[in-house]
């Protein structure tokens, strides 16, 4: 019986507009509304922030097949200890997740070894070529909650477009990497200034725009859900606003690094730094903080993306893409958007790591209501502290941010009313 008391946090609920002062009730590892007769733990909230557990709809736990990387026990262990009750997985793994039966032994694993919920986004395409349709309808059977070939992009509109007609037959939301290849071609960083200085192929802001308005036009037309993914570039925000004016069933995703870092970072070459899509410019960052600020960008994402050292210690232009996340994409976020650009409160953030992509995946999942599982993060916003790599439950290391002085965390994380992670003090 996972009965507990959570006395006197501020319950920050924003699915239920709820914000308040008061205590919180588990019952059998679902909130309840009323305390129950045996609580096996009274917890002491005071001074925390209490809120749904946090959702990453963007993870890369790499297994199958690159468990050098990452597996699922260590990629969930990072997500609770980032205050994460709740994960999907991405399926570019090794065969990747195009087929019933892998999504099954996914998700099969995760129930076994995974400290956290996990739920796997299926292909788009077989073998995520971009070339022939996933059976979709089986993916969908054995539990995907959403498509995409994440890391890759289907540049067939045609197919595209065939893909979101299938998916809306399920009511499934469609996610995109938003990456044109004969305008990226071999582009590895920003184009701009820097690329220029440093000789690096450039990566222009309108290789991902293309693709955010082809998703766009989609969206409108089939009237299907379709996300895009890791936003960088100033000009899809304005895409996106545009679009939601009109009703258009599309949204977007921030990650940390892309409002945390320029292109200038590249300067040492350390590719720890490169990511796809790229760091860009100090004016992408102001219009993706807007962008967050007026609710064009409604959900915060990691896009955890785990690499072996011996992966990263090369040349830059011969390095992997992608940085770890999970542990330290809420201090950034909480340090970023409110401490220090100030363009959101606790409960808009709050609303747009639980509410906003429950609502977009159809999960029952964030919100604390009773009768919910008792999914719980506790938060402290104003414990100043030091991301260190080093301590990460990770099985990779691959981070820009080691050192970092960070306003904000969370502190204990609880799933189905069991405590999985909790800060030692």
């Amino acid at each position: 019986m996972n009965n507990l008391i959570i006395r006197q946090g501020r319950i920050i609920d924003p699915g239920s507009r709820r914000d308040e002062i008061a205590d919180l009730f588990v019952a059998a590892g679902k909130i309840s509304a009323q305390a129950p007769p045996d609580p096996i733990e009274v917890i002491d909230a005071a001074g925390l922030a209490v809120v749904p557990g946090l959702i990453d709809i963007h993870v890369h736990l790499r297994e199958p097949g690159q468990s050098h990387k990452e597996t699922i026990e260590t990629g969930t262990a990072a997500a609770a200890a980032g205050g994460f009750t709740s994960v999907v997985c991405m399926p570019n793994t090794s065969p990747p997740l195009d087929s019933p039966s892998g999504v099954a032994w996914v998700l099969d694993r995760a129930r076994r070894v995974g400290t956290v919920n996990v739920y796997a986004a299926g292909a788009i395409t077989k073998g995520l070529a971009g070339e022939e349709m996933a059976p979709i309808g089986s993916m969908v059977q054995a539990g995907v909650v959403a498509i995409t070939d994440d890391g890759r992009c289907v540049q067939n509109h045609e197919l595209m477009r065939r893909a979101v007609e299938y998916a809306g037959m399920f009511d499934l939301t469609v996610f995109d990497h938003c990456q044109d290849y004969s305008l990226v071609a071999n582009g590895i960083m920003h184009e701009g200034r820097w690329s220029t200085i440093l000789g690096l192929p450039g990566w222009p802001r309108a290789g991902e725009e293309l693709i955010v308005m082809r998703n766009l036009l989609l969206a409108e037309l089939c009237e299907t859900r379709i996300h895009c993914q890791h936003l960088s570039s100033g000009g899809s925000v304005r895409l996106l606003r545009e679009a939601h004016r009109r009703g258009v069933p599309v949204s977007g995703e921030l990650c940390p690094h892309h409002v945390a870092l320029t292109d200038e970072s590249i300067c040492h070459f350390d590719t720890n730094y490169k990511m796809n899509p790229p760091l860009r410019a100090q004016k992408d960052i102001d219009a993706l903080l807007e962008g967050v600020a007026d609710g064009t960008i409604s959900v915060l994402a990691s896009d955890h993306a785990p690499h072996a050292a011996f992966e990263k210690e090369v040349e830059f232009d011969q390095a992997p893409f992608g940085i770890l996340g999970l542990e330290s994409e809420l201090g950034l976020f909480l340090t970023l958007l409110i401490h220090r650009h100030r363009v959101i409160d606790l409960p808009r953030l709050i609303e747009m790591y639980t509410a906003n992509p429950a609502r977009l995946l159809r999960l029952a999942k964030g919100t604390l209501q009773p009768g919910a599982d008792a999914d719980v993060t506790f938060i402290d916003p104003a414990l100043e502290w030091t991301y260190r790599v080093r301590d990460s439950r990770s099985k990779s290391r691959n981070s820009p941010f080691d050192g970092w002085q960070l306003k904000g965390r969370a502190v204990r994380t609880i799933v189905a009313g069991q405590t999985v992670w909790r800060l030692e003090k």
